[in-house]
């Protein structure tokens, strides 16, 4: 059997224009999730949580190629961004900010798989994660997205621009600001990440 790979088959989602401001629909899709705050260039949360969510994802892969004979690739990661007080974007406050990271998950992935899939990786990490880590459906609806190419510290014309798209086609924002990381940043240049922007709205 083929091992199903969601990027390609989601292209409209996980692969939209370089640089161009589209809308979409995006459906409900299946994640595993985990919850945090604090700077994701410094905070060791958010370093516990990338290992938490990518150690329990291919925990979930394995036990459910072993149970059902379905391989899939695990999904690139992706995170929900917002703050408190949202001016600690654009002051750098940080510290401030408050995330969920996700992985997307295929259809035939169900809760008992992964709640399977957390006790094989608590056992195997010797520490309890039961309590960090979910699963859970999550619907954008309506949005604006676009393939943005370089540095993350970089993004900030260009979600100006999808905010003023927004305003400027009679719509309001609603929802988290959405990411999703298609490169690997040990292997790429900051100037050559490909990240997915992603903001839902409302008209």
């Amino acid at each position: 059997m083929d091992k199903l790979d969601l990027t390609k088959k989601l292209k409209e989602f996980y692969n939209p224009k370089k640089g161009v401001i589209t809308e979409a629909t995006v459906p409900a899709f299946n994640f595993v999730m985990i919850d945090g705050e604090g700077d994701p260039n410094t905070s060791e949360n958010f370093i516990n949580a990338v290992e938490i969510i990518y150690g329990v994802s291919f925990t979930l892969k394995f036990l459910v190629k072993n149970e059902t004979g379905q391989d899939f690739k695990v999904m690139p990661l992706e995170g929900l961004w917002w703050s408190d007080d949202m001016s600690s974007f654009t002051t750098g406050a940080k510290d401030k900010w408050k995330w969920t990271l996700m992985i997307h998950q295929p259809d035939f992935v169900t809760k008992t798989h992964f709640k399977g899939a957390v006790k094989k990786y608590c056992e195997k990490k010797k520490k309890d994660v039961t309590g960090q880590v979910r699963f859970e459906t999550y619907k954008e609806g309506l949005s604006v997205q676009v393939l943005y190419i370089g540095a993350y510290k970089d993004e900030g014309p260009v979600i100006a621009k999808m905010h003023e798209y927004i305003t400027v086609n009679g719509g309001k924002l609603s929802g988290l600001h959405h990411e999703i990381y298609l490169s690997d940043t040990r292997k790429t240049p900051p100037e050559k990440l490909k990240t997915v922007i992603r903001q839902p709205f409302v008209r």
